[in-house]
């Protein structure tokens, strides 16, 4: 070109310089781009569906977990951990975003955070991030609890079948209880039978493949939700005779329990067919029996995927977390399954492996909200976006016993609030009426401490953490459908409740 031609010398030079310079610094940034991806840890995410402490903190030694008690042997285990919603759907919007509940309005089952709160409409889940950031995403099983869009689907995950509506199979009409749901039956059908079983097939799979970059696995579970169907093989070590109450019950447990509490408890009453007539601790005994055989058929899968890791070439460069959605009760308070605000709804099992296998145990206060913050540290990965409200807890991997300052907060629905520090929980419903329960002397929450003398320095510091503001609902359903209008109007409710804990 003309302007080539009057050009200098030295300055052509300068300019071929200056090229071969950025090409160069672009080919090192490619290089080092790709070489911190291919370094970055691998991702396993195993979340099993209304499992509570029986196994984990040993309160029902009866119940059979040998995979999970492997798993809790080279893991860290947060023994205080908590979800953030005592139900499936928004606990998962609070773990997969990042965000409490109480700023995107996803409080209940059935509702529709992902395409109704302005804030979940907007950000990326923590599979979405992972997958903008080069990570290959899989997920399998119960994942959301939400429809998406197609899109948003796709912008999550690299495979593309994750496997459906699993509650099934479902037992026949004499094994039921009031629905299909409530029943309990010893499979003797197919393991294909079970979704869990083909997505826990299929993770499986996926381990033995060759990635050329890093992965983030989710298998979702959906056991040991009810209905009580697992293989036969999990019901024979258990005999459903040997079953007793839990340890967290006990009689007369509601009485110092404020009234609006009470209205989230159903009892055992809720368990019909017309055709049986079994006393109520019979009763009792054969839904423990079901959990039971539900929690080992859970474990199994947990286990064979683990092995699979183990038995893998990423196993030395892959960490697992394991946890459930919500905590789960078995007639403790007079409940049976989750929605509440006391512990055994709240707390879940949680536990982090690392390459190490370091064992320990952390008594730190950390929810599921933490899920995502966690993520994007240990992988190295710049912040999203959006705020995160949670906070990562690689700290208390590297010393399980560091003080954390940072109590954990469970709602269920506005206005019903739960609080928990290492010591205390403080409870909190909409019209003001409280509980508080000292966890270094009454592990199961059975006294009331809120009216006692010193109990209001207290609740007045945990109160601190109850949300201010309340973002509008996303819609849903209550677990036990009474609405609070009802509930103050209808003292005679209160009667039945009282009649039930006799």
């Amino acid at each position: 070109m003309l302007r080539d031609f009057f050009m200098p010398k030295n300055m052509k030079s300068l300019l071929s310089s200056i090229l071969l310079c950025s090409l160069l610094f672009t080919v090192i940034s490619s290089c080092k781009q790709k070489e911190n991806t291919k370094t970055r840890p691998n991702i396993l995410l195993i979340c099993v569906d209304d499992m509570n402490g029986y196994a984990v903190k040993d309160r029902y030694p009866m119940f059979q977990t040998p995979y999970i008690d492997k798993l809790r042997s080279e893991s860290i285990n947060f023994t205080n951990a908590a979800c953030n919603v005592p139900v499936c759907n928004p606990s998962r919007a609070s773990f997969f975003s990042g965000i409490l509940p109480h700023n995107t309005g996803a409080y209940l089952n059935g509702s529709d955070g992902w395409n109704r709160s302005p804030i979940l409409k907007e950000i990326q889940s923590f599979p979405a991030y992972f997958k903008h950031q080069g990570y290959i995403t899989w997920g399998r099983g119960k994942i959301l609890h939400n429809p998406l869009t197609p899109e948003r689907e796709k912008a999550m995950w690299d495979n593309h079948n994750r496997g459906g509506n699993g509650f099934g199979p479902f037992p026949d009409k004499e094994h039921q209880y009031g629905n299909k749901f409530k029943g309990i039956q010893a499979w003797e059908g197919e393991d294909s039978d079970f979704p869990d079983n083909i997505n826990g097939d299929l993770a499986v799979e996926f381990l033995a493949q060759k990635h050329d970059k890093p992965f983030l696995m989710y298998y979702g579970l959906w056991r040991p939700h009810t209905p009580y169907t697992a293989p036969k093989r999990f019901f024979e070590p258990y005999n459903e005779k040997e079953f007793t109450r839990p340890k967290g019950y006990k009689d007369g447990d509601l009485d110092d329990v404020p009234y609006l509490g009470t209205m989230l408890v159903d009892s055992l009453k809720q368990f019909k067919n017309k055709k049986l007539n079994y006393a109520y601790d019979e009763l009792w005994q054969k839904f423990l029996y079901g959990y039971a055989a539900n929690t080992s058929f859970a474990d199994w899968n947990v286990g064979r995927v683990i092995e699979a890791l183990d038995n893998s070439p990423y196993a030395d460069n892959t960490i697992v977390i394991f946890w459930s959605d919500n905590g789960y009760h078995c007639g403790e308070k007079l409940r049976w399954q989750k929605a509440t605000l006391w512990d055994q709804s709240d707390y879940v099992p949680f536990m982090v492996r690392t390459p190490e296998k370091k064992q320990a145990e952390s008594s730190a206060t950390i929810s599921l909200v933490d899920i995502y913050p966690t993520l994007i540290e240990l992988c190295g990965l710049e912040k999203p976006n959006h705020s995160l409200d949670g906070n990562s807890i690689v700290p208390l991997l590297e010393n399980p016993n560091k003080e954390w300052d940072y109590p954990s907060l469970t709602v269920y629905g506005k206005d019903y609030t739960s609080v928990r520090s290492e010591r205390y929980r403080y409870i909190r419903y909409p019209d003001g009426t409280e509980e508080l329960y000292d966890h270094s002397t009454d592990p199961y929450e059975f006294e009331n401490i809120a009216p006692k003398k010193g109990s209001r320095i207290i609740m007045d510091e945990l109160s601190e953490e109850l949300p201010k503001q309340w973002a509008p609902s996303t819609g849903g359903r209550l677990e036990v459908p009474r609405k609070f209008e009802d509930v103050m109007r209808t003292e005679n409710k209160w009667h039945k409740v009282k009649k039930h804990s006799s």
